[in-house]
């Protein structure tokens, strides 16, 4: 099923124009928290995807063990190596407060790994985001921390959850959603649980679902304050059927935390008026942006398996993704076509 062309055309108002108009980082700042001892390729896979969806700049934030793999693997990421267990937590919020002043988008969960002290850290830094408003998309360790503690992000309508099949599973029997709920209600039944948080549920197909007509919904926290709470009260969800390859191989997930948390980038720079016609309410960003990114990376990940077949390995995806994006999104500029 093809996705609505209302929806699309949403999609595309919030793509920067590449007339130069803009100046640097007005394309979108990107920040991947994550990357400890032994996950290194996942915040990689992130941060450099956003950089090949389009954005201008992607710093990845992670622990001293493992910022010198992470700097090795390419000069493009700005390497934050601030989350460091033996250092006082102050400094660390401090550190992280004055990071994320400088960026458009918070990226949790690529390689973040479940020691004591990165899930403390990814909590610290949601908190700061949130304060900040920013754009938010948690992946992999990040879904375990909120399924420990569903205050992270309940309410916090600016956010993406992006669960795998295991993921969600756990995640919706932690939330309390209803062992008999149909399928396909799955989705949209753990974001009202979760007050509205946008859940984009990969799978052989990916859902795309927001629900914020219950009580947990919080236009307060989600610096929505202003907005007519009628107008915010939205069900909808979608299905994102594209083609995508059939080689599933560790990583391709951090693509598409990449992808969508880029669009969400894109979002907030639209929000704060560097480009468009501020005609898209900030609490639909994010739902646009988890269909966007599901649409580039099922994209990416057929050309690049019909390239490669069985050997397929996530780098493979990488330089495809101008080629998807433009495909997607009739977009030649990403091919550097005038």
């Amino acid at each position: 099923m093809p996705v609505p062309r209302a929806v699309f055309d949403q999609i595309k108002k919030l793509i920067p124009p590449l007339d130069g108009t803009l100046h640097k980082g007005q394309s979108g700042r990107v920040g991947v928290l994550g990357g400890a001892l032994d996950y290194t390729g996942a915040p990689f896979f992130a941060g450099f995807s956003a950089l090949r969806f389009g954005a201008d700049l992607s710093h990845v934030i992670c622990s001293p063990t493992a910022a010198g793999a992470i700097k090795s693997y390419s000069p493009d990421l700005i390497v934050h190596p601030i989350l460091n267990e033996n250092t006082p937590s102050q400094t660390v919020k401090d550190e992280l407060s004055s990071l994320l002043s400088r960026l458009h988008v918070l990226i949790v969960g690529p390689g973040l790994g479940r020691e004591d002290y990165m899930q403390s850290y990814a909590k610290m830094a949601v908190s700061i985001a949130k304060e900040r408003g920013m754009f938010i998309v948690l992946d992999a360790d990040a879904l375990y921390m909120v399924g420990k503690d569903m205050s992270i992000i309940k309410g916090y309508r600016r956010a993406v959850l992006t669960p795998n099949v295991v993921e969600f599973k756990r995640l919706s029997e932690e939330v309390g959603v209803d062992p008999k709920t149909p399928a396909d209600a799955r989705a949209s039944s753990v974001s009202r649980k979760l007050g509205g948080v946008t859940v984009l549920q990969k799978g052989a197909k990916d859902t795309i679902s927001t629900d914020s007509t219950g009580e947990e919904a919080d236009l307060a926290a989600s610096h929505l304050e202003n907005a007519d709470p009628e107008f915010e009260k939205a069900k909808e969800t979608l299905e994102v059927d594209l083609e995508g390859g059939y080689k599933r191989c560790g990583g391709q997930g951090d693509v598409l935390s990449g992808s969508v948390g880029t669009f969400m980038a894109w979002g907030k720079c639209f929000e704060d008026g560097a480009f468009g016609d501020g005609s898209i309410p900030a609490s639909r960003i994010p739902f646009l942006a988890a269909v966007a990114g599901s649409m580039v990376t099922r994209t990416a990940s057929r050309i690049a398996y019909k390239e490669s077949g069985r050997s397929l390995v996530t780098q493979d995806l990488l330089p495809i993704l101008g080629k998807a994006f433009a495909e997607a999104f009739d977009d030649t500029r990403s091919e550097g076509k005038l």
